[in-house]
């Protein structure tokens, strides 16, 4: 088949967004400042390494793979547009001028009471294939060029004091596509391969010959992707088969939508959000904003001054910390949501979304929402569940039989007594059992400290009230 051109233009701005979070996670971690060592060692999700890359580089796999879900269009021509997005690592390099009229590589430069820092900075690249027809396979390498620059920097005077080098390798990437059908539905598998051909001999040559924060965005003409984590029951076999490498697909664009698909190097649910009280990005992994944002402006000035050295985007985070109004920090402590309430509003379809999608404020009466006042109806330390019809509360003594395997710490609880200190419920209404081991010789201390572990009932076996002693396992003498 021939490639189709989209059927009009369809806006990814808003999933690009959602995307950026993805691409630059991890790029500056706070304190933001250079001279901090978990900054020195770039640790990015989605980095595809050179494939000729020796031990002692500690490159990263050079590849990874996607495979996605769509209906099959009852009407054709129908198709899917692929977009490759990544970093592009650029070496930034301040250098001095000497007084022969050359110039001297420096660690930093002082202009006019500012410093500047020499820098890895990144340049954001995206790949886009042509349109590719129904059941259209291709093969495609695609290169980006590597070059370099020279920014001057300039006194107060108009005298050049030195200049910023900005270095770029080239990189080259390619994307293969391959169709098959599956229970009537057609599945497509999206690989992207770093191609870079020289030998990466250490850890700083690898990352720079690395394709970084890679991810796809997919949209689809005239078709429907299915979710891989909700899918229909008919679709349910077919998604069950579907294979992922470093890269997981999940619905995208506004809740309810089917034709935009986000491969990413992390596990999101459908149609994920950035959160609206955001006020713009800090990089820092699932660290909360208002934490940083509190973290920035415990800073010192030196600390600020050599963050606002490193890197622009660190310069635009601290500018913007200092910025905040006492009403844009309370903006940042979110907003309470009650779980249970219909969603409301115009246009509103009861499809996944992000978890708080379509719910209603809940009123807290002016109590502020950590505290357990907010709900009357909640008293973790003397509500109760029923275990194999037995009353479980605060004081109880259960025996523990792990099953959910939710941490690998549980393996150790098999068949421990505990003693139960709270029964709680979540957001969403389930239950959890906060719990003491009786033969742990700091329980006091967890307990005093409120440092509990959790079960569900399910895993809980509940006692006679006895004493713990009678509990414990006879040691032979």
């Amino acid at each position: 088949m021939n490639a189709l051109s989209p059927a009009g233009p369809v806006s990814l701005d808003h999933v690009r967004t959602i995307a950026d979070a993805v691409l630059y996670e991890g790029y500056l971690l706070y304190p933001y400042r250079a001279s901090s060592h978990k900054n020195q060692s770039r640790w990015q999700f989605g980095v595809l390494g050179p494939p000729s890359a020796s031990a002692a580089s500690f490159s990263e796999d050079p590849g990874m793979e996607m495979q996605c879900l769509l209906a099959t269009p009852h009407e054709p021509p129908a198709g899917v547009s692929i977009h490759l997005r990544f970093l592009q690592l650029q070496v930034r390099e301040v250098q001095r001028r000497d007084e022969g009229g050359g110039y001297s590589a420096v660690e930093q430069l002082t202009v006019d009471g500012v410093s500047v820092l020499s820098w890895d900075e990144a340049v954001e690249r995206e790949v886009t294939l042509p349109a590719l027809a129904w059941n259209e396979a291709t093969d495609q390498l695609h290169r980006v060029a590597g070059g370099s620059e020279a920014e001057p920097l300039t006194d107060l005077h108009g005298t050049e004091v030195g200049r910023i080098v900005r270095r770029r390798q080239p990189l080259a990437a390619r994307i293969r596509t391959r169709w098959a059908l599956d229970d009537g539905f057609a599945r497509l598998s999206v690989s992207v391969d770093n191609e870079h051909p020289d030998t990466a001999a250490d850890k700083d040559s690898a990352i720079r010959a690395s394709l970084i924060g890679s991810h796809l965005l997919l949209q689809a003409h005239g078709a429907e992707f299915v979710s891989l984590l909700e899918p229909s029951d008919a679709a349910a076999g077919a998604a069950g088969r579907c294979r992922q490498r470093r890269c997981w697909p999940v619905l995208a664009g506004p809740s309810g939508t089917t034709d935009t698909l986000l491969g990413a190097p992390i596990i999101l649910y459908d149609h994920p959000e950035v959160a609206e009280q955001s006020a713009g990005a800090l990089f820092d992994s699932t660290e909360i904003d208002e934490i940083l944002t509190l973290r920035v402006m415990t800073m010192t000035d030196e600390e600020k001054a050599e963050a606002r050295a490193t890197d622009p985007r660190a310069r635009e985070i601290i500018d913007r910390c200092d910025g905040m109004s006492a009403a844009d920090l309370q903006q940042l402590h979110g907003l309470l949501r009650d779980p249970h309430a219909p969603p409301t509003g115009p246009g509103t379809t009861a499809t996944a979304g992000p978890p708080d999608a379509g719910m209603t404020p809940f009123d807290t009466g002016g109590v502020p929402w950590w505290d357990p006042a907010t709900d009357a109806a909640v008293r973790p330390e003397s509500d109760a569940v029923v275990i194999n019809g037995v009353r479980v509360a605060k004081g109880s003594l259960v025996r523990v039989h792990p099953s959910r395997r939710a941490d690998a710490q549980d393996l150790f609880f098999a068949d421990q007594v505990a003693r139960v200190t709270a029964v709680l419920s979540d957001v969403d209404g389930a239950v959890h059992v906060a719990l003491v081991l009786v033969d742990d010789p700091a329980a006091d201390l967890h307990d005093w400290y409120g440092r509990y572990f959790y079960f569900a009932p399910d895993e809980l076996e509940p006692l006679p009230v006895e004493s713990p002693m009678e509990h414990r396992e006879e040691i032979p003498s």
